[in-house]
């Protein structure tokens, strides 16, 4: 579909009516809704059912801004190898934000309709130390969310939203976590009962037997939307769309079957899996995956690469991924049932190569703080275990220690964004020396476990001096001769 020259583009609009709600979502960003909202929408087209989202923006009104003149309607345009497809999404119903009205957002949650939250809140957003996996207390918006009934926090919302429905006497939401980290399910669990402890420790105990918190594994490779996006969807599409979402055609959405009353979409019929156990298939992703996106990304940004397809056209950084795959990622690993790793890394490979997704480096480096434990540490550290090298997993490491110094090769500057960026650069800055700057930063021990640090000291510190000395390229090189 094409637009007549000289004719504005339509605003897109709804074709059919808007579903009844059935889910809140926190954190309404491009990634769930190029994903969860996806599947969704096509479960209630197979099978039905009152499964609307009502989407939550936790901090800024753009997300709201821009879809609501649209009645909650955007595209979704697949960027494949061999070109686009567009085609609209329906099922979000309202878009709130959160710091306008927290009040209302707990109205929303409580209301008996509503029988699942999930949440794309990214590390951060779970106000949780990443090494340990705990809640953190002195996160300013748990002491705040402590202190006052009207939340800011994530956490808080799905304390304070739950204390309202135990009292008025209805049944808790299933709440699912579709962000990026290990054992979600539990994770939040943990930091939901820790928050309602120090709340009310009746609430706790209501939401550890009656609540449940399933684990999900998810997989679409989704770069920001730029303005130029925009435009170039209006010439393909013949629809104008403030907020579209670009995404790679692959998807995948493995989840836990375990759900308050068993309520719930039939996501399996839009393509889910629905298992008894994501733990196989999360640390699969988690770390061939995130992990190698997490490597190559600061790697390929200190090597000069714009994106993750810019960063794989470089024979030396797509072979250095290769090594990590093949010697460092897969030999800790268990596949899930009937998965071939060899197979999946080269779909990755592939995937990582398609020069249709514009996902920059800069993008994926961000909260690095947050990501290391999960997408990197935890491979490393099963390597040490096994006696094991890990040359390659060591250069990402020190990677980032560079790159969170705030000055590239070429003398720079990098515009990092993190949680912990001033404490980053201030201990990177405390150091002269690349051993002295690589034991400041294994200081941080909401990153670094102090047992681990120890490990780390002596090959990092090689790896760094190879960066210094050489360049990222040339380090890579080395590593995967």
């Amino acid at each position: 579909m094409s637009m007549e020259v000289g004719l504005p583009a339509e605003r897109l609009t709804r074709t059919r009516p808007a579903p009844k709600p059935g889910i809140v979502h926190l954190g309404l960003g491009a990634f769930f809704r190029a994903h969860g909202a996806v599947y969704t929408e096509k479960a209630i087209a197979a099978s039905g059912g009152d499964w609307g989202i009502i989407g939550v923006s936790l901090q800024s009104p753009g997300m709201r801004d821009r879809l609501a003149p649209q009645e909650g309607c955007y595209t979704v345009l697949e960027l494949g190898p061999e070109g686009e497809t567009a085609s609209r999404v329906e099922v979000v119903t309202d878009v709130l934000v959160a710091r306008e009205d927290p009040a209302r957002v707990l109205e929303a949650m409580a209301d008996p309709a509503i029988r699942i939250v999930t949440l794309t809140v990214t590390e951060k957003g779970y106000c949780h130390e990443p090494a340990s996996g705990a809640l953190d207390p002195a996160h300013p918006d748990i002491a705040h969310d402590l202190s006052e009934p009207l939340p800011r926090s994530a956490p808080g919302y799905l304390v304070r939203a739950l204390e309202l429905r135990r009292a008025r006497g209805l049944r808790p939401f299933t709440v699912l976590s579709c962000d990026n980290l290990p054992e979600n399910g539990r994770m939040v669990r943990g930091v939901v009962l820790d928050l309602a402890r120090r709340i009310d420790s009746d609430l706790a105990a209501w939401i550890e037997a009656e609540a449940r918190f399933p684990a999900t594994m998810v997989d679409r490779i989704v770069p920001a939307t730029k303005p130029e996006d925009i435009a170039r969807l209006e010439e393909i599409a013949g629809w104008h769309d403030a907020a579209p979402v670009m995404c790679e055609p692959f998807s995948q959405w493995v989840i836990e079957d375990d759900f308050v009353d068993g309520a719930r979409p039939d996501w399996g019929s839009a393509g889910a899996e629905l298992v008894d156990d994501v733990t196989p298939y999360e640390h699969m992703k988690l770390r061939m995956l995130n992990g190698t996106h997490s490597a190559l990304a600061y790697l390929g940004y200190l090597a000069g690469h714009e994106t993750i397809a810019d960063t794989m056209a470089d024979p030396v950084l797509a072979r250095f991924a290769g090594h990590l795959w093949t010697d460092e990622i897969i030999p800790v690993l268990t596949p899930p049932p009937g998965v071939s790793l060899a197979e999946y890394a080269a779909a990755l490979a592939a995937r990582y190569s398609n020069p249709g997704i514009r996902h920059r480096t800069w993008q994926i480096a961000m909260d690095g703080s947050q990501k290391l434990p999960q997408r990197l540490l935890g491979t490393v550290a099963e390597n040490l275990a096994a006696g094991r090298s890990c040359r390659g997993l060591m250069l990402a490491i020190a990677a980032w220690m560079r790159y969170v110094g705030g000055i590239d090769e070429r003398g720079a500057p990098i515009e990092v964004k993190d949680p912990f960026a001033a404490k980053l650069r201030a201990l990177s800055d405390s150091a002269e020396d690349p051993a002295a700057k690589v034991a400041a930063l294994l200081s941080l021990r909401a990153v670094f476990p102090e047992a681990l640090a120890g490990q780390l000291q002596e090959p990092v510190t090689r790896a760094y001096e190879g960066l210094v000395q050489n360049g990222a390229r040339a380090a890579c090189a080395e590593v995967a001769r």
